[in-house]
């Protein structure tokens, strides 16, 4: 199964505190770690976890953060060759606070992801393709209409897209907020549509009509970080696998929710043998 992932690169510096502060409070006890991060980098990590063969199309500064942002995906084994070196721009930055149920506040300074354009894009994007909303409009676009396979959009952060982006993806995955966002605008085209609920579960749709339902096994959040990018690669993989609507929600589920139990967005993605153990498989 290959996949190509065109999205974010970022290094995440990540403060775990007692607790989120509030508008123009500081919060004192915190530790910091640096993982790395970013939606597509954490999407292609997690899907090469999973069993998948993943190439990633994205773009880091010339300075010591690219390194530290590539590593697990380069000692993993994802095809690297699609990532791009900007000389003029840092490696992206994403500044993380968390609390210890797992809650995060998120800040991120795009630097080099903002320069990725269709031009570094390859004619034809082979096999699967999964975009998120941290590149530039133009070229998430880009890349879903040069695709001549399955396309899973996570639309997040959410953002306008065109009505042609809406009804060419297979799959679309958004949270509560992002599917606020978009309203029908989701339904139109004749894709799956899976809203997230956070520890509540996921709803796959089709055509605005529910089709399946799951929710998570219980546990221990930790951290939240890259959970949600943890479902998105599982829950394409199981599709492109040919797992029936409910069984994909509830696989995906899982690999959310063990992202959940621990810290960083990469380090915490599941191997397969973990989601299913989660399953009690």
């Amino acid at each position: 199964m290959r996949i190509t992932v065109v999205g974010s690169i970022n290094l995440d510096l990540v403060a775990s505190a007692p607790r989120l502060p509030g508008p123009g409070e500081t919060v004192t006890g915190a530790t910091l770690a640096r993982y790395p991060g970013g939606k597509g980098a954490n999407q292609a990590y997690a899907a090469e976890k999973l069993g998948a063969e993943v190439s990633l199309i994205g773009r880091v500064g010339n300075d010591s953060l690219a390194g530290e942002a590539l590593a697990l995906m380069s000692d993993l084994g994802v095809d690297l060759a699609g990532v791009e070196v900007d000389v003029a721009a840092p490696t992206g930055v994403a500044l993380i606070a968390v609390d210890p149920t797992g809650e995060n506040q998120i800040v991120v300074a795009a630097g080099a992801n903002h320069l990725v354009t269709p031009e570094q894009l390859p004619q034809r994007i082979e096999g699967a393709l999964i975009v998120q909303l941290e590149l530039p409009i133009e070229t998430v676009e880009a890349a879903v209409g040069r695709a001549t396979g399955f396309v899973c959009a996570n639309l997040a952060p959410a953002q306008p897209v065109s009505e042609a982006l809406l009804r060419r993806a297979d799959l679309i995955v958004v949270n509560e907020t992002e599917a606020a966002f978009y309203g029908e605008a989701l339904h139109r085209g004749g894709g799956r549509v899976v809203v997230t609920q956070g520890a509540r579960g996921a709803v796959m749709y089709q055509r605005g009509v529910q089709t399946a339902w799951a929710e998570p096994p219980a546990v221990q959040a930790v951290d939240a970080t890259g959970a949600g990018d943890a479902f998105v690669a599982a829950i394409t993989v199981a599709l492109l696998e040919g797992m029936e609507p409910a069984q994909a929600l509830r696989f995906a589920c899982a690999a959310g929710a063990f992202a959940a139990t621990r810290p960083g967005a990469q380090p915490s993605a599941p191997e397969r043998d973990q989601v299913e153990a989660l399953l009690g498989g």
